[in-house]
């Protein structure tokens, strides 16, 4: 078995801002939304009713009556009583609510959705007559309001106003989004050109806003979103006398047109960089472009571990130094492998190169996928990529920012499937599902064999993305230069274009029930890391199709400590119905001894047992 070298991923195109009267979207297409598509496969429908029988329910619990969160607003609504958590726990709220706006979106339920109501009565209820609402602040002293830039203010109100077009886009009620207006017209009146200067501490506001901008057709959103992102870098920001964080923490230290690398908290870059692609989408500002091309290269190159995930280390819940990935210290916050998500997907509408869906699907099916449990009610803040046995999932957190992430991001998966241009149905994933455009019947992650069946699509083309590690097999198998084939129910040519294989009928366009079958091959790999980084050296990691696995000791009791792979390592697959929900197995035989691999999503699922992902090869 030859070695890969990982990260192979290279760079391309992006983004920009700079607000004209003639904004226009720039984009190479146009997302089909989730609530377009009903995902049926055995990977992702299992995990969606988890979300609605469990994760949704584990939530609401948390907010009203394992915490203080919803008796925040409560007290805030009577303007009287103590504040408890900490001065950001509103914004746990909100995920909690867009995620349950999602799961309405495809499952309707009458309780759920008056419980939302309920909720959002209590919003409105806790908002002020200037249209200012934070349970922090109105408790704690509105005298202390909108003096530090890292009090979360900003993010709270994003968090909201995602919440609030979530539940208006799935049932059609304004109230949530008349509260964010008013807050959003509040801010304006402090801060802007003819007010003060103002940092978000913790980005998120800017890719709301937009949002907020594309549901009201209200330019003012837009251009309030773009001065926030031009405030950042000037020297405006002030996050309080205690911060022992400088401005590049806070993505505060140059213009964002500047930006050359990575730096600060992780999940604040990620929202950050939304915001920028978000902006630009509707301007044309090719600083902004170059700097998100700058700023991929330097993550996904230098700074992101195979999973996918981001964020080295604890103690700035974010980056260090250039290929410095330890594993057992590993942070990878699941919030910012959601963000990677988030990101890339703004990336790939951009530019059409595939290499963003890489990124991905890797954080989607790795870093973002372990920061739940099967059971749907415990989940991951930290993801390390090695573990003495004693790193669990809990049932919630003080800071909660992940499994109310988590709650609003499952439910939203289908939104990566497919993309609309003026020519093409674009597929990204390889999701089990139904749609107007497209039917999907597939095994995959676990198998390769892809059956398509078009629907209502008058499209000359469809693109379907070559997964990077698939270019990669067939390079090391020496055959064709792509390791996949492609049949169809009637004659086709076909060619490719940045990481899509492009197929066309030779005559007309793509009619209903024309049937494309496609097999990607997918062999186990043993992957090599980057010489440069350290902690890797000498070490492999499993990966097959778009899954990293890992060993845990309780399927190696004797072998855990003693495993060593070599080039003659033999690697079969093995799918077990009842372990793990289902998952396929990798065993890897050596004349040294036979090991087992799991999905490294899965880890921890089971009894309290030491894992591990990169493990010692010989050359």
């Amino acid at each position: 078995m030859k070695k890969l070298l990982f990260p192979t991923l290279l760079v391309l195109a992006a983004v920009v801002v700079s607000c004209k009267d003639d904004s226009h979207v720039t984009k190479v297409y146009s997302p089909v939304s989730f609530s377009e598509v009903t995902i049926n496969d055995s990977f992702w429908a299992p995990r969606l009713r988890k979300h609605k029988e469990a994760t949704i329910p584990v939530c609401i619990d948390q907010i009203e009556n394992q915490t203080g969160r919803m008796r925040n607003f409560e007290n805030a609504a009577l303007r009287e009583g103590k504040h408890s958590g900490i001065f950001f726990d509103d914004s746990d709220v909100y995920k909690a609510l867009e995620g349950m706006a999602y799961s309405l979106q495809n499952n309707p339920d009458p309780v759920l959705e008056e419980k939302c109501d309920e909720w959002i009565d209590k919003f409105a209820a806790a908002q002020l007559e200037d249209g200012y609402l934070n349970t922090f602040y109105t408790l704690t002293g509105l005298h202390e309001r909108w003096k530090n830039m890292d009090r979360h203010e900003m993010y709270c109100a994003g968090h909201m106003i995602e919440a609030a077009v979530a539940y208006y886009k799935v049932t059609g009620k304004r109230k949530l989004v008349d509260v964010c207006e008013r807050f959003v017209q509040h801010m304006m009146s402090v801060f802007g050109p003819e007010g003060r200067h103002w940092v978000p501490g913790h980005e998120e506001i800017e890719l709301a806003l937009v949002k907020l901008y594309e549901i009201t057709d209200k330019k003012e959103y837009l251009d309030f979103a773009a001065w926030l992102l031009e405030e950042r870098g000037h020297g405006y920001g002030s996050y309080g006398n205690n911060s022992p964080w400088p401005a590049h923490y806070y993505q505060d230290g140059v213009p964002v047109s500047e930006l050359e690398k990575i730096s600060g908290h992780a999940v604040r870059s990620m929202y950050l960089f939304c915001g920028m692609a978000d902006v630009a989408a509707y301007t044309d500002n090719k600083a902004y472009r170059d700097a998100l091309d700058r700023v991929w290269d330097d993550v996904v190159l230098r700074n992101m571990y195979v999973t996918g995930g981001i964020g080295q280390s604890a103690s700035n819940e974010g980056f260090t130094t250039d290929y410095s990935l330890p594993n057992k210290s590993a942070y990878c916050e699941t919030c910012a492998s959601v963000g990677m998500v988030l990101w890339n997907w703004r990336m790939n509408q951009f530019t059409g190169d595939s290499r963003y869906v890489d990124v991905l699907e890797r954080s989607l099916y790795n870093g973002a996928l372990a920061g739940i449990s099967l059971s749907g009610d415990r989940f991951f803040y930290v993801n390390p990529l090695e573990s003495d046995g004693n790193h669990h999932r809990q049932a919630w957190y003080g800071c909660a920012c992940c499994p109310s992430q988590i709650c609003r991001f499952l439910p939203s998966i289908g939104n990566y499937i497919y993309g609309l241009s003026a020519d093409a149905l674009w597929v990204n994933l390889f999701i089990g599902n139904q749609s107007k455009y497209m039917t999907i019947k597939t095994e995959y992650p676990w198998d390769g064999h892809i059956v398509m069946t078009v629907g209502e699509l008058d499209k000359k083309e469809i693109r379907i993305r070559i997964p990077d590690w698939s270019e990669m097999n067939a390079r090391l198998a020496g055959g064709s230069k792509f390791a996949y084939t492609i049949e169809s129910s009637r004659p086709m040519k076909s060619s490719m274009k940045d990481g899509y294989l492009v197929v066309r009928p030779v005559k007309g366009t793509w009619k209903k029930g024309d049937i494309l079958t496609f097999d990607l091959e997918m062999p186990v790999e043993a992957v090599a890391a980057d010489p440069r980084v350290k902690e890797d050296e000498g070490m492999r990691a499993v990966q097959c199709g778009p899954i990293v696995y890992c060993m845990e000791q309780i399927d190696n009791v004797e072998q855990y400590d003693h495993v060593l792979l070599t080039p003659d390592t033999e690697y079969r697959k093995a799918r077990d119905p009842y372990l793990l929900g289902g998952v396929q197995m990798v065993l890897a035989s050596t004349p040294k001894g036979n090991y087992t691999f799991i999905p490294y999503y899965a880890w921890d699922n089971r009894q309290p047992s030491p894992m591990r992902v990169w493990v010692p090869y010989q050359e």
